[in-house]
């Protein structure tokens, strides 16, 4: 199937399914709890995380190319947001803020998406992403404390809040804690039972809350935060003076979203067959946020969770996220002041659980990434600090920067040098490179490497010596490497063209792409090389043996004539 057949296949908007109505339904029902357990953990009113599964689903199952992923807030998001809103020194309350916010991580996603830089999240390594995930966790874990336990620590540092409630164990309240730990049993037992595996917090949530209600246990409710209203996903607009104090935070929400939201193609694939595109999916969730901003919404992005609630009910078209905000809004039209009779015990044992999947879910990464290198693990455990101990977007950046450091340090150690030694048969064998260039034949060496500036400055000194050598020819293979060649590889293999050239041995490049002959062009290379250079061949090893025999015919016809 060609891209712009499966573009086209996975823009259009099919009928929907029985299916996908019944999936719709499932999915808008769970969004009424997690919405709500998310936007309290993030500081904000109950209500904004149910309309964050409203207008910006609907919006972004309408474009998204990966048909079955759900647009809607994550414990992730909320958190940032929070921490995005408060360093820049307004209110998480305030609405036109919170507009405001989501309507500039929309644009940022837009702008990501139209520049089509969804490969910009292979930068974002698994290492960091694990230890922000693993710092988010934590986070959820801190910010629910008040809730789960009746305790409210003062500390404002997570880890500090947590030693804090722990010290003061005697403290807590006992209906509440009683309340958190049977919504927590719940949720267990319901687990066990595989058909209900995946609604087991929507159950929990339902069924802990009507036994509260009839033993008349005395806990706060959603109803003594906020008031949920019977109405419509409420118009608002954005505060336009604070956009500009919202930029940067805006951008590093926008990172956490599109990083939570990528792998999603790969783990649902659509069910017709069309590919998926990560940067159209980034401009599908710019629309669903630019939209949601206009309805209460606070900051979305692709949900791997909600999304695997819509395909365990039978999700089989965009219509299923569709349906899924439409659900949520006509539940809480019908039903909506019920929602304000939920304990928030209750929410805060459903965000223990939360917290508590996050690291299960990560937990064979976690064990990946410290057998892989100290450098990864150094990574996790930095991004995980970080995002315990500094605002989330800090740490969002900070995490994307080590994985650019990693990826660089990482590259530069993987370049070598090796010699393909010919059998006798026409064939080549792979052999460590020799310290000093055999005097009297042809050596053939290839460049295992990306053409990375930092690899080149380690690997220059690891050519063989050509000082002692004489009647000597080299041959130079570039096939598959020097990928990104920079100005630095350029500099290296001019300074080495000299030395060899001084040292009378004949040189011949082969393997060499368009594109990098057109770079030693440029850079002055194919002069110091003029009739040496051969072209990059259809047939593995055809352009060596071509260099070989040149270099090995011009080595003799040297000797001979001197």
């Amino acid at each position: 199937m060609s891209d712009a057949t499966s573009g086209r296949k996975a823009r259009k908007l099919p009928r929907p399914t029985p299916r996908d109505v019944v999936s719709g339904f499932v999915t808008g029902l769970f969004s009424i709890p997690e919405g709500m357990a998310y936007a309290t953990v993030g500081g904000f009113a109950a209500p904004m995380g149910l309309w964050s599964g409203a207008v910006s689903t609907v919006v972004g199952s309408v474009f998204s190319r990966t048909v079955l992923m759900v647009t809607t807030l994550t414990s992730a998001i909320a958190l940032s947001a929070k921490s995005v809103l408060t360093d820049a020194g307004l209110d998480p309350g305030d609405l036109g803020a919170v507009a405001a916010l989501t309507v500039v991580v929309g644009l940022w996603m837009l702008l990501l998406g139209l520049l089509r830089l969804g490969s910009v999240m292979s930068f974002v390594s698994t290492a960091v992403m694990t230890g922000f995930t693993a710092g988010i966790a934590v986070q959820i874990v801190a910010g629910v404390v008040k809730d789960a336990t009746g305790y409210e620590p003062q500390s404002h540092n997570t880890v500090a809040k947590l030693v804090e409630a722990v010290v003061h164990v005697g403290d807590w309240d006992g209906p509440t804690v009683a309340v958190a730990v049977a919504t927590v049993a719940a949720w267990a037992a319901l687990s066990l039972v595989p058909r209900l595996k995946k609604t087991a917090t929507l159950l929990a949530l339902v069924v802990v809350t009507v036994v509260v209600a009839l033993l008349g246990t005395t806990v706060e409710l959603v109803s003594d935060i906020a008031a949920i209203p019977r109405s419509l996903p409420p118009f608002t607009l954005p505060d336009v003076g604070s956009m500009g104090a919202l930029v940067s935070g805006g951008l590093a929400i926008a990172l956490v979203a599109l990083a939570q939201a990528a792998g999603i193609g790969a783990a649902v694939p659509n069910p017709d067959g069309s590919r998926t595109d990560v940067s159209k999916d980034f401009t599908a969730q710019g629309l669903a946020n630019v939209a949601g901003g206009f309805f209460g919404a606070l900051p979305t992005g692709g949900s791997l969770s909600r999304t695997g609630v819509a395909t365990s009910g039978g999700a089989q078209t965009r219509w299923a996220g569709i349906f899924s905000g439409l659900w949520l809004i006509v539940i809480v039209l019908a039903v909506g002041p019920l929602a304000g009779f939920i304990p928030m015990a209750v929410i805060g044992g459903l965000l223990l659980v939360i917290g508590g999947e996050l690291v299960v879910g990560r937990w064979p990464d976690i064990v990946l990434v410290f057998r892989t290198s100290w450098l990864s693990a150094a990574a996790l455990v930095v991004t995980f600090v970080a995002t315990t101990q500094l605002p989330l977007q800090q740490a969002i950046f900070l995490g994307a920067g080590l994985s650019i450091v990693l990826f660089a340090v990482q590259s530069a150690k993987r370049g070598r040098i090796v010699e393909l030694a010919p059998t006798g048969d026409g064939g080549f064998r792979v052999a460590d490179a020799p310290t000093t260039l055999p005097s009297g034949r042809t050596t053939v060496l290839h460049y295992m490497g990306s053409g990375f500036f930092a690899e080149v400055n380690r690997l220059e000194e690891e050519w063989p010596h050509t000082a002692d050598s004489h009647d000597a020819a080299l041959v130079i293979s570039l096939r598959g490497s020097a990928g990104i060649p920079s100005t630095t590889f350029l500099k290296s293999l001019d300074r080495l063209l000299d030395r060899w050239h001084d040292h009378g041995v004949e040189v011949v490049v082969c393997g060499v792409p368009d594109a990098l002959a057109r770079r030693f062009a440029t850079g002055g290379v194919s002069r110091r090389l003029q009739d040496s250079v051969v072209p990059e061949s259809e047939v593995l090893f055809d352009a060596v043996r071509e260099a070989y025999d040149l270099a090995e015919r011009r080595r003799r016809e040297r000797a001979a004539s001197s």
